[in-house]
């Protein structure tokens, strides 16, 4: 062999020898940096990419065609090897970013008028009445309508309620009306004849600062509540709306115990910020924060934390997980065509928001959805706890990217995924649902008119907090 070629061998040698040794630190370092494992799970990773590396270089150095060979086949093994795991660090820490408080909430409002009405933009309502909610009670209608007065003059007329607008809407006594888009989504709901016979024709996002809530513990010692909302709307997770879902989790580390308390959409309870009865699902509309604290009154408990999602959120998670399978307690067809057996169901992502809304088939309706929601909820922790996650962790990152808001912190998440690799302690997970009496009453949402609502029965609220307090206690 040339001089030539034989310096060129080795410093190909030398230069992978060097780049093994990069890689090796940064996968390190990112492993270090992201602080998902036990410190003597971590030792043990040095220890071994140390050893594996020793041996990759010192075959690669050494003299001897054979011996070389086998050094470039074991580091490019130990490059691959470790890219991938590269790209698997990034993908988690692009994760871990989405972890803590977020200050604000999209609110969207919205110009209605009515279809057969000859106004096609905002500028066509210039000096005409407009009808919107108190200007007191509502900060990000303040700037919807500050936002409408920048374009236009109009005349402003002031509504009781929902219903109240819509009225006088449609007895032509306003031109138009300005709600919100979740406010848009009760008329459809309650009086979908007239939501038929109404267009937007302006609308504008307002960002509201929100006060923070919840009170962080040592999530690895402590026990502590989440209250899962999910909210019935698809797209950005900011904005607010209906929280047809509310769950909430009480989490023991101690004695490795959760509890899921599911609460009907339509429960009967007292809106925390504004002292009035509604239906639970209409604290949504006025954000994270309300339902919180609604809940932790109705419920005499703390809730530490919270977890918001939506439609997008539910159909992508199941997806990138490659379906979860659940056990139904029904056989049913929900109203969006999907069939559904008693017994085990494997489903993707449309599947399980469709099992997890639908209450039409069922004579217990909303007490069934609430099972269902639980049911799903099951099914999501259980194929996240499963060896199935390796395969579909990137893709399951890529799913929850911008699909979720919570005021739990990465430290927080990491601390708690570094016990659970300590200990591997398997979670005995029970479920419970409130209970109620079906009813129609007025809503401070809706005031004018009378809608369904589950009024609790008050042994069911008694049996929820004792069932929570006796999980959380340690």
């Amino acid at each position: 062999m040339s001089k030539n070629k034989k310096g060129n061998r080795i410093s190909f040698m030398k230069y992978l020898s060097i780049f093994l040794l990069i890689v090796s630190v940064l996968v390190l370092v990112l492993v270090y940096f992201i602080n998902v494992l036990p410190l003597e799970y971590f030792v043990v990773l040095v220890v071994l990419i140390a050893i594996t590396d020793f041996f990759a270089v010192m075959l690669l150095l050494s003299k001897g065609r054979v011996r070389n060979a086998i050094g470039i086949i074991m580091s490019i093994i130990l490059l691959i090897i470790m890219i991938f795991v590269i790209t698997y660090e990034l993908n988690t820490i692009d994760f871990l970013k989405q972890f803590g408080f977020n200050s604000y909430k999209t609110e969207i409002y919205n110009l209605v008028v009515l279809e057969n009405s000859s106004y096609q933009e905002i500028e066509d309502l210039d000096g005409k009445n407009i009808a919107h909610l108190s200007l007191d009670e509502h900060n990000g209608l303040n700037n919807a309508v500050q936002r409408v007065e920048n374009e236009i003059n109009f005349d402003s007329v002031v509504g009781e309620d929902i219903s109240d607008l819509s009225n006088k809407l449609e007895d032509e006594e306003v031109d138009a009306i300005i709600l919100e888009d979740a406010q848009l989504s009760i008329i459809e709901e309650e009086n979908n004849e007239f939501y038929e016979n109404i267009r937007v024709i302006w609308s504008t996002d307002v960002e509201i600062e929100i006060a923070e809530i919840g009170e962080s513990v040592d999530v690895t010692r402590d026990s502590f509540n989440i209250l899962i909302s999910g909210i019935d709307t698809y797209g950005t997770i900011t904005k607010v709306s209906r929280s047809d879902v509310n769950i909430l989790v009480s989490v023991n580390p101690s004695t490795n115990k959760i509890l899921l308390t599911s609460i009907p959409r339509d429960y009967y309870v007292l809106l925390s910020d504004f002292g009035e009865y509604d239906k639970l699902t209409h604290a949504g509309i006025y954000g994270i924060e309300t339902s919180v604290r609604t809940v932790e009154n109705l419920l005499d408990t703390k809730i530490n934390y919270y977890v918001k999602v939506n439609f997008t959120s539910l159909i992508d998670i199941v997806d990138a997980l490659g379906g979860i399978t659940i056990e139904s307690r029904y056989d049913f067809t929900s109203k969006d065509g999907y069939h559904f057996n008693k017994g085990a169901n494997t489903l993707n992502g449309e599947e399980a928001l469709s099992f997890a809304r639908e209450r039409s088939a069922f004579a217990e309706g909303d007490r069934v959805r609430g099972q269902n929601q639980e049911i799903i909820l099951e099914a999501l922790i259980k194929k996240s706890m499963s060896a199935n996650i390796i395969t579909n962790y990137v893709e399951l990152l890529d799913a929850l990217d911008d699909k979720f808001l919570t005021n739990i912190t990465d430290d927080e998440i990491t601390d708690f995924i570094k016990m659970q690799i300590s200990d591997m302690k398997s979670w005995k997970i029970d479920a419970i649902s409130l209970d109620g009496e079906n009813a129609y009453d007025y809503t401070y949402s809706y005031k004018s008119q009378k809608l369904y609502v589950m009024k609790p029965y008050e042994e069911s609220i008694i049996n929820a907090k004792e069932k929570i307090n006796s999980t959380l206690l340690q």
